[in-house]
């Protein structure tokens, strides 16, 4: 779903997570925590290693506002 006027309001606002939320957004850092950790251990230090955590970090933020918004963008 494209952004629109309609739905900035909703996207730039504070949504605080519900029970069910924090389960999920749990299990969603726990899991990248892993992956980061294999990338570490994996990977030569190196600029792509550090682009592969960094896209990690914006990969987990993204579904942590698919969580929140309840998919609504």
């Amino acid at each position: 779903m494209p952004v629109s006027k309609q739905n900035v309001d909703t996207i730039f606002s504070y949504h605080a997570p519900s029970p069910t939320h924090l389960i999920s957004l749990q299990r969603v850092r726990e899991a990248a925590k892993t992956l980061a950790h294999v990338i570490l251990e994996e990977t030569p230090q190196c600029a792509d290693q550090q682009a592969a955590l960094r896209k990690l970090r914006e990969s987990v933020m993204t579904a942590n506002a698919a969580i929140v918004l309840d998919g609504d963008v």
